[in-house]
């Protein structure tokens, strides 16, 4: 049947039960068990009551079968209809595959050998209207399973299990910061500049005060001030938006952890990052080898260090005191005039560094240090050349997952910095600097060290997913085709 069909099928079964006195959209029901309690240790003739899905069932004469499926796990349900006017045949008459039931009976072993609950009462909880997948090739449609989740995860149980790692990997996190003295703070997502990081912000009005605002791009500035107010270890699982393209690697909203440690520096990030990524790893998988798209990723610290500076000059002869054009012209050089960039700024540099790492085909974590200076304008300088920053970017099987700092405190400096990197960003439209904050360095900000991580990118690694649409539970998707129009292939490969 078509699913317009099928709903109407399924109206006038919730119609039947309303004529026979039984709500099919039903109030509470207190189960005494999950389906996992009662299998793990399964005890015959103990009395249960259980809710779920019922994601399948068969009919053998007066007796039914069926699947129910609670978030732990599925139990068969064993069904004897003795009396075709009771309320548990009229009940079990009119169920479907989808619906939501609560259930009351006693466990048995059946002749086959599978461990079931004998029913003897059925609460109707939710009416399914339309039908779920068939059963053997579930939701496989990437399109559909985006835009439907809910759908998703019903059908699709290895979905449910990488979101259920995925609030496993955050609670780790949370623990172990928790643990080591640093305080979870909020700070605001709505700001009156975009700062903290180079990025095209989201811009909306606040209509009260007549203001221009944006989405933060970064919650970096806002931290900081935390700092200067007297805070010694903070930090937030912040939602952040950019208003730029979409990529398995990257959508408009995601999250990230940032971290910042008065009286320390970009070595104690190192450290924290190591043991932060490591021990989820352990903790999600129990190993700190996991495979990741066909290839072993091994966790274990201490992680490689690289130079980027270095890298820049064996590949390139790249120095970073080079100026922009002389720059251009050895990258031209070593690319055999084939480069497409109309202005070597700072981001177009990185996007040259990030480009090369992937080329490398990086699969064991790797820490990139001595950035150049001009591309780091939050970060402090080494000491013994000014040129270099104190700074990693944290690179896994080929994606950036961290980037820390040994964060810039002194605010004459950081103003020059900002100032500076302002005539460099010609991506993101940005030509504001944020004086309270340069006025929050005048009041002291202690040495720090201050470390992001993309949460969304380690559940990638950590759950095998090859896209970030996979681990995160509503990606914004392109607007649905006019009525009538199916989504090609082609509009799935851009989306």
């Amino acid at each position: 049947m078509k699913p317009d069909e099928i709903k109407e099928v399924r109206l006038a079964k919730a119609e039947n039960l309303q004529a026979a006195g039984i709500d099919p959209y039903g109030v509470k029901f207190t189960p005494s068990h999950c389906v996992t309690d009662i299998l793990t240790d399964f005890q015959p003739d103990q009395e249960v009551a259980v809710a779920g899905r019922i994601m399948a069932q068969r009919s053998m004469g007066k007796v039914v079968f069926a699947d129910l499926e609670d978030q732990s796990g599925k139990v068969q349900l064993f069904i004897r209809l003795a009396d075709p006017d009771s309320p548990l045949t009229k009940a079990v008459k009119s169920l479907d595959i989808g619906d939501i039931i609560g259930v009351k009976g006693i466990t048995f072993t059946t002749k086959m050998g599978q461990d079931s609950i004998n029913v003897s009462e059925v609460t109707f909880l939710t009416k399914s209207l339309a039908t779920l997948p068939e059963k053997w090739h579930g939701l496989k449609d990437v399109e559909v399973r985006y835009r439907q989740r809910y759908v998703d995860l019903i059908a699709n149980k290895n979905v449910r299990d990488v979101f259920t790692k995925r609030s496993r990997i955050v609670s780790y996190i949370r623990r172990l910061l928790d643990e080591r003295g640093f305080l979870e703070v909020e700070t605001p997502m709505l700001q009156p500049l975009a700062g903290g990081a180079r990025g095209r912000p989201f811009r909306s009005k606040h209509n009260a005060y007549d203001l221009d605002v944006f989405l933060r791009i970064a919650p970096e500035l806002y931290l900081k001030r935390l700092l200067v107010g007297g805070f010694e270890r903070v930090y937030e699982i912040n939602r952040n938006f950019r208003n730029e393209g979409v990529s398995t690697r990257h959508n408009p909203e995601f999250t990230m952890l940032e971290v910042y440690q008065a009286y320390g520096d970009f070595g104690d990030m190192m450290k924290l990052t190591e043991d932060l990524v490591a021990g989820a790893a352990k903790e999600i998988t129990g190993s700190y080898k996991v495979m990741y798209q066909g290839r072993e990723i091994n966790f274990e610290p201490p992680w490689e260090r690289r130079s980027f500076a270095q890298i820049m000059k064996d590949k390139f002869d790249i120095n970073p005191e080079d100026e922009a054009a002389v720059m251009l012209d050895k990258v031209k050089a070593h690319k055999g005039g084939s480069v497409k960039i109309d202005k070597l700024t700072r981001s177009a540099v990185m996007k040259i560094a990030e480009d090369l790492l992937e080329e490398d085909e990086i699969t064991d974590p790797v820490f990139f240090t001595d950035y150049f200076t001009f591309l780091c304008p939050l970060a402090k300088t080494i000491p013994e050349n000014p040129a270099i920053s104190a700074r990693f970017e944290a690179f896994i099987a080929g994606m950036e997952v961290g980037n820390a700092y040994s964060e810039l405190n002194d605010p004459s400096e950081q103003r020059r910095r900002l100032l500076e990197d302002l005539e460099d960003d010609v991506e993101t439209g940005n030509r504001s600097v944020d004086e309270d904050f340069l006025t929050a360095l005048e009041y002291g900000m202690p040495p720090a060290g201050g470390l992001g991580i993309g949460i969304d990118r380690l559940v990638m690694l950590l759950t095998d997913s090859p896209s970030i649409r996979d681990v995160i539970l509503f990606p914004l998707m392109k607007p649905l085709p006019v009525r009538g129009e199916e989504p090609t292939a082609a509009t799935v490969e851009q989306e």
